[in-house]
């Protein structure tokens, strides 16, 4: 009886994951993630909740990105603050769930290093992205709720946009194979001067398990944060030697 209940029970979360990612088309290998103009901080500099909005490869929206966080966090701690994303899809409803706990990123610290826990429903844990130490090369491991390893991410020595787009390429395990790409695409010269705004995209296997996908999208918002966002403090860092 025990063991019928557990089955039951894991089909029941099961299915509830699948319900919460049906977002993410299985037909699809390019999904596009581009944050949202926040006027006040364009103009005065006061850094606000980010927002992004997360389509398909063909244009088709799949979830809205809202960024939850104290204000503290944000005027103290900038790039490096804790925080939350809340991804919902097109009637509001919350999917996805990205925790972020406040990190280090350089490579001085490698028993505090980056790392973002990926929840699907809200609550129950899907996988973790997990930066991984490397005295020069950014470097990110994709892992199951169980934390096993499934997939790598290793980004240039400078992730820096200057003129062109900066790919985070994503690889197996032992890295001996590329399976897919996170971009961050060169927006125009006053666009990348002036405003944090960003587009990502995502680039992954059809065949790749959903959960993993789900992963990926984290792990492109946790790249944003480390290397793309800017604050009123001064510019982002551009790699892991940044302090």
């Amino acid at each position: 009886m025990c063991v019928h209940t557990c089955v039951c029970l894991g089909m029941h979360m099961c299915a509830h994951v699948h319900t919460c990612l049906s977002c993410l088309p299985l037909q699809t290998n390019l999904v596009l993630i581009r944050q949202q103009v926040e006027l006040v901080e364009a103009l005065l500099g006061f850094e606000t909740r980010n927002r992004y909005t997360v389509q398909s490869g063909e244009g088709r929206p799949l979830f809205q990105a809202m960024e939850k966080s104290h204000l503290c966090a944000r005027l103290c701690c900038g790039t490096r603050r804790s925080l939350h994303l809340e991804l919902a899809d097109r009637a509001g409803r919350p999917c996805l769930l990205l925790c972020r706990p406040l990190r280090c990123a350089a490579c001085f610290c490698p028993c505090c290093l980056q790392e973002l826990e990926v929840q699907c429903p809200p609550g129950t844990t899907l996988g973790h992205v997990v930066q991984t130490w490397h005295p020069m090369i950014p470097k990110f491991s994709v892992l199951t709720a169980d934390r096993d390893p499934v997939l790598r991410i290793v980004g240039p020595c400078l992730a820096c946009a200057c003129g062109g787009d900066v790919h985070f390429e994503v690889k197996t395990t032992d890295e001996s194979r590329g399976v897919g790409r996170i971009s961050k695409q060169w927006g125009g010269l006053l666009q990348e001067a002036l405003t944090d705004v960003d587009t990502f995209g995502v680039q992954f296997p059809l065949d790749l398990d959903v959960k993993v996908k789900a992963t990926l999208l984290g792990a492109c918002f946790l790249i944003d944060l480390m290397f793309f966002e800017k604050t009123a403090a001064g510019p982002q860092p551009s790699s892991v030697l940044s302090p």
